[in-house]
């Protein structure tokens, strides 16, 4: 599937399940922070206080403008202790600008060109038959699955994230709070 396709499938969906928030639905808390709906994934992400290594990665990889724009963007979010649980030097080590390529690269890994939430997941892991493979704007495929009522992603690395926090709207996309960084094959 191209990313054109996916992304015209995850609007499709969306359109569908956008409507759930449009009834008044609250917005979930992110590490006891509330996000707002009139306000853009960066700026949620920058008031979420178990986002910060994300942010400051974000803003080290020129991506604040980007995800700061239009989109509509998914965004599968790791946590701090997502990258903590790196092995010890990657973060600092990807935070210097020789590697920007490659901090963008696992970035982007970690976000879809379209707007889809948790329910849409789950119908598409249900249509093709339990994984759903969700193609990311950094080029990496992530294989969408159930565990039980919690969605599961597994990257190019075999690395599973469990989104931990679905649905957290925003003006131009969606969060999901994962984890586990997704990493791009090696």
């Amino acid at each position: 599937m191209t990313i054109k396709s996916f992304a015209a499938t995850l609007s499709a969906a969306a359109l569908l399940s956008g409507a759930a928030f449009a009834d008044g639905h609250a917005n979930p808390q992110v590490g006891g922070a509330d996000m707002m709906m009139e306000m853009n994934i960066v700026e949620n992400a920058s008031n979420s206080p178990i986002h910060t290594t994300l942010v400051a990665a974000v803003v080290e990889a020129g991506l604040v403008d980007t995800l700061a724009g239009d989109g509509p963007f998914t965004v599968f979010a790791p946590t701090d202790d997502a990258f903590a649980a790196l092995p010890e030097g990657t973060v600092a080590a990807l935070l210097e600008p020789e590697n920007r390529d490659r901090l963008v690269e696992i970035l982007t890994c970690h976000v879809v060109g379209a707007e889809v939430f948790s329910d849409a997941i789950g119908g598409m892991i249900a249509d093709d038959g339990g994984a759903h493979p969700v193609e990311t704007l950094g080029g990496c495929t992530l294989t969408a699955e159930m565990n039980g009522d919690m969605i599961t992603l597994t990257d190019e690395q075999g690395q599973v994230a469990t989104v931990t926090i679905p649905d957290v709207d925003q003006s131009n996309g969606v969060i999901h709070v994962i984890d586990t960084v997704m990493l791009p094959a090696a």
